[in-house]
């Protein structure tokens, strides 16, 4: 397919094209398809990396990121890995959770929920780490970059992530859908994660109302930044019945 593309798009363009990255971008569409677990946790770091670069990260002194290492206070790992957090100074409101350990929530986010809202968030979004849905949502997203990568074959290339594999992936990681099980999986685990840590997990049924809120209001479901907050399906009302009526069962009130 790539010789027919030089064939027909001529000697000029030919000439022009970066057969070394060419080449890599074939190589990284293959790969990526078996990627190994070590493989996405290199690229989840680079990604997570470029992504505290772009963004204004609230520093250790910053009310907002004292205000988190308090409501994260002894929650250190998850399976293993090691959690490390970090505030992004926004008014969106979202957090997200990598397979490499990192969590960021945006300060909108913390300006409308109250410390343990803001925990039951967490919780589900580690829900989706600990579940492999965060791996799974960002394998898709690297061969899709590494798709782009073939197709915008000019240029230097880079040691990590490009900036258009960046950008690809950023795009794909915003509108990525977690299915219905997906979701109820992570927020049984948000739920499970708060009882674990000694807080009320009837926070959850609120942070879910307030962003319901916040969406009706907006007239839009769609979050900003790497992960879709708890509005990837319509049936938000079910799943806030749902912890409704775990909490009542657990003999949580709130």
């Amino acid at each position: 397919m790539t010789l027919s593309l030089l064939l027909l798009t001529g000697c000029s363009v030919a000439q022009n094209l970066d057969m070394a990255r060419l080449a890599q971008g074939g190589a990284k569409i293959a790969q990526s398809m078996n990627v190994s677990n070590d493989q996405i946790q290199q690229y989840v770091k680079s990604y997570v990396a470029q992504s505290d670069a772009q963004n204004k990260v609230c520093g250790a002194n910053d009310p907002y990121t004292k205000r988190l290492m308090t409501i994260v206070s002894g929650i250190t790992e998850v399976d293993g890995v090691p959690l490390n957090f970090k505030v992004y100074k926004t008014n969106d409101i979202n957090a997200f959770a990598c397979a490499d350990g990192s969590i960021r929530v945006y300060s909108g986010l913390m300006d409308v929920m109250s410390d343990d809202e803001v925990l039951g968030v967490i919780g589900h979004e580690i829900g989706h780490v600990a579940h492999q849905d965060t791996k799974n949502a960002f394998k898709n997203a690297l061969q899709t970059a590494a798709l782009m990568d073939v197709i915008a074959s000019t240029g230097s290339t880079a040691a990590t992530l490009t900036d258009s594999q960046f950008g690809a992936m950023a795009q794909n990681l915003a509108s990525a859908k977690y299915s219905k099980s997906q979701e109820s999986n992570a927020d049984d685990y948000g739920y499970a994660f708060l009882k674990k840590n000694g807080k009320n997990p009837a926070a959850m049924v609120k942070a879910f109302q307030k962003l319901k809120q916040m969406e009706e209001s907006s007239g839009s479901t769609q979050t900003a930044g790497m992960a879709q907050l708890f509005s990837t399906h319509p049936d938000i009302n079910k799943r806030i019945s749902r912890m409704q009526a775990k909490c009542k069962a657990d003999g949580y009130s709130y």
